[in-house]
């Protein structure tokens, strides 16, 4: 098995750049029901995960800030508070369930440090359920 199998590619993922206002993070965030999105830079390399958490700190630090004036901050302006590792596309599935535990997704890059995709921690805990039911079920 490898990571592959788990990967959502780039192409279904909802990903934001360091140029998106703070109203379009929040609508996208709001529309897809999402607590975290990843952040790309123009290259195409990871930069980061904004999450719910990184929005609110900084609305509640900016007292002229409200949703009508969002459209005037981007992403670059956020300080991320948390850091979620990649894996890449050819490390070993230890890697990925190691970060797994820790995040909701993993960002997943190729050899050039492109970002092609993130494994969600859901998908890996409803395959290992699915493993371990079928375990169950033959002995």
């Amino acid at each position: 098995m490898n990571i592959a199998f788990f990967l959502l590619p780039k192409q279904e993922v909802i990903c934001l750049t360091m140029q998106t206002t703070l109203r379009q993070t929040l609508e996208k965030m709001e529309f897809h029901r999402y607590t975290a999105v990843p952040i790309l830079n123009d290259d195409g390399t990871y930069a980061g995960t904004v999450t719910e958490g990184d929005l609110l700190w900084y609305f509640k630090g900016l007292k002229d800030l409200n949703f009508e004036t969002a459209h005037r901050h981007s992403l670059s302006e956020i300080p991320l508070r948390i850091q979620n590792r990649t894996v890449r596309i050819d490390s070993n599935m230890e890697d990925l369930i190691a970060l797994a535990k820790a995040q909701n997704f993993v960002p997943v890059v190729d050899d050039m440090d492109k970002f092609i995709g993130i494994v969600r921690r859901s998908d890996i805990i409803e395959y290992c359920t699915a493993q371990l039911f079928k375990e169950e079920a033959t002995s």
